[in-house]
C-alpha cells in the first residue's frame, strides 16, 4: 500500500532524475562524512571540555557548582537554537543549492569552534568573555541546524537507488568519529600537559584543531558537484519561493513522523553518553576512565556496524531498519539496566556495546527514511527542521532521566523507562514511514 506523507496526494508531475556516476557519488559521500565528523567533533568537544575550563575561566566569580551550571547552560543553548538554524539553512539549501549551503554551514561551524580556542578569559576582558563564548555557542548551534540535512542529501541525491540506504548511513559515521576524536584528546592531552597548564592553555588545543579539519572539509566540498535533484529543480524552474513554509504546508504529518523517527537515534546518545556516565560514577561506583573506555569501545564498534546497517537498508529499506532498531532497543532496555547494577567492567562494556548497536540501527537508517518521505523541492528544509527539533527534545533527556531518578530514589529501572519511551515513539514513527512511498528520484516536481 502506498500513501502520501502530507494531508492528501499532491504529486501531479514526476520528473525522474538520473543519479550521478559512482565516482561523483563516492566523492559526495566522503565530503558529507568528513563534514559530519567535523560537525560532531566541534559540538562534542565543547561538551567534554566545558567542565574543565568554562567554570574557572569564564565564570570565576561564581561558586564551582554555579559555574558548572553556567557551562552546562552554554551546552544547552546550542540545542535550543538548532531549529532556527534548520529553518534558515534548510531554506537556503532548497533555494541556492545543497553544495553552497553546506559550504556555509561547515565554514561557520569550524570558524566558531576555532574562535573559542582563541577567546580571552574573564580575567583578561571581564564580562565580555562569557558573552563572547555564548555568542559563539549560538553560532555553532545555528550552523549545526543546517549541516546534518545537507550532508545526508548530498550523499543520497547523488547515489543510484540500490545504494541509497548505504550512502544515507555513511554520513552518520560522523557522530562516532567525532566522539572518538574528542575522547582520544581527552585521554591523550593530560598525558602531556599538567593540570595547571591544561587550565592555562591546554584546553584551547581541541578547539584550535578545528581549523585544519575545516580546511580539509572545505577542500572536499568544493570538489563535489551539485546534486542531480537540485539541478532538476533549477532546470524546470520548480523551486519553492519560501521552502521552509512550504515544507510545513505540504508535509505536516511527515515532519511529525520524522521527528519521532529521529528521537531514539539522538536521544539514546544523550542517555548513554551523558546521563549514564554520571549515573555510573555517582550511583554504580564506576571510575571515569572505565566509563570513558567503555564509551570509546562502543563508538569504535559503530564504525563497523553503521555501514553494515546501511547495506541492510539497501535490501529492506531505511524505514524498516529504523523499526528493527527501535523494536530491539525496546526489548533490551530494562534487562540492560538491570545487569548494569552488578557493576563489573565487562558488564559495563557489554551494556555500551549492546545498548549502542540496536539504537545504531535506528541511527543508521534515519537519513534514508527522511529522504524518502519528503519531496525534493523542500527536502533540505524538512530534513533539517525534523532533525533539529528531535535534537532539541533529546537535549532534555538527561534532565528528564535525572528527574525520574529523584522521584524513584534511583531505582535500577528508571533509565530503562526513558529508553523504552524513546523506542516506542521511534518504532511507531518508522512503521508509519515504511508505508509511504516517495523515491528520491521521483515525485521531485510537485504542484
Amino acid at each position: 500500500m502506498t500513501i502520501t506523507s502530507g494531508k492528501a496526494p499532491t504529486t501531479t508531475e514526476a520528473i525522474p532524475v538520473p543519479p550521478s556516476d559512482r565516482t561523483t557519488a563516492r566523492k559526495a559521500v566522503w565530503a558529507a562524512l568528513v563534514g559530519s565528523s567535523l560537525e560532531a567533533f566541534d559540538f562534542y568537544v565543547f561538551a567534554y571540555f566545558s567542565a574543565i575550563f568554562a567554570a574557572p575561566l569564564f565564570f570565576p566569580d561564581l561558586d564551582p557548582a554555579a559555574g558548572l551550571l553556567g557551562a552546562f547552560a552554554f551546552v544547552a543553548v546550542a540545542f535550543i537554537v538548532r531549529p532556527l538554524g534548520a529553518a534558515i539553512f534548510g531554506n537556503l539549501g532548497d533555494r541556492i543549492g545543497r553544495k553552497r549551503t553546506l559550504l556555509l554551514t561547515i565554514a561557520i561551524m569550524g570558524l566558531a569552534t576555532g574562535a573559542i580556542g582563541l577567546l580571552p578569559d574573564f580575567a583578561t576582558i571581564g564580562i565580555a568573555a562569557p558573552l563572547l563564548l555564548l555568542l559563539l555557542r549560538i553560532v555553532q548551534g545555528l550552523s549545526l541546524g543546517g549541516e546534518w540535512g545537507g550532508g545526508i542529501l548530498v550523499a543520497v541525491e547523488h547515489a543510484e537507488p540500490k545504494r541509497r540506504g548505504l550512502y544515507a548511513a555513511l554520513p552518520q559515521l560522523g557522530s562516532p568519529i567525532g566522539t572518538i576524536l574528542t575522547g582520544g584528546l581527552l585521554i591523550v592531552l593530560p598525558m602531556f600537559i599538567g593540570g595547571e597548564d591544561m587550565l592555562a592553555w591546554g584546553w584551547r588545543i581541541p578547539f584550535l584543531v578545528a581549523f585544519p579539519l575545516l580546511a580539509v572539509s572545505i577542500y572536499l566540498r568544493l570538489a563535489i558537484d551539485e546534486t542531480p535533484v537540485f539541478k532538476s529543480l533549477l532546470v524546470n524552474d520548480r523551486r519553492e519561493r519560501i521552502p521552509v513554509l512550504s515544507a510545513f504546508r505540504k508535509y505536516p504529518v511527515a515532519i511529525i513522523v520524522a521527528i519521532g523517527a529521529a528521537l531514539l537515534g539522538i536521544g539514546s546518545y544523550s542517555l548513554m553518553n551523558t546521563y549514564t556516565i554520571g549515573y555510573g560514577i555517582e550511583v554504580l561506583g564506576f571510575s571515569y576512565p572505565d566509563l570513558a573506555l567503555a564509551t570509546l569501545i562502543g563508538s569504535t564498534l559503530q564504525l563497523v556496524t553503521i555501514p553494515l546497517f546501511g547495506v541492510l537498508a539497501n535490501r529492506i529499506g531505511s524505514a524498516r531498519v529504523v523499526a528493527i532498531g527501535a523494536a530491539g532497543t525496546l526489548l533490551i532496555a530494562f534487562p540492560m539496566y538491570f545487569l548494569l547494577q552488578f557493576a563489573t567492567f565487562p558488564i559495563l562494556v557489554a551494556t555500551m556495546i549492546i545498548g549502542g548497536i540496536l539504537p545504531t540501527l535506528a541511527w543508521a537508517g534515519l537519513g534514508g527514511l527522511m529522504a524518502d518521505i519528503f519531496g525534493g523541492q523542500v527536502r533540505y528544509s524538512a530534513l533539517s527542521i525534523a532533525y533539529a527539533v528531535a535534537a532539541a527534545l533529546s537535549g532534555a533527556v538527561p534532565f528528564a532521566t535525572q528527574s525520574l531518578a529523584i522521584a524513584t530514589d534511583a531505582a535500577w529501572w528508571h533509565p530503562g523507562v526513558v529508553l523504552a519511551i524513546l523506542s516506542v515513539v521511534t518504532l511507531v514513527s518508522a512503521i508509519v514511514a515504511s508505508r509511504w512511498s516517495k523515491p528520491v528520484d521521483a515525485a521531485v516536481i510537485e504542484a
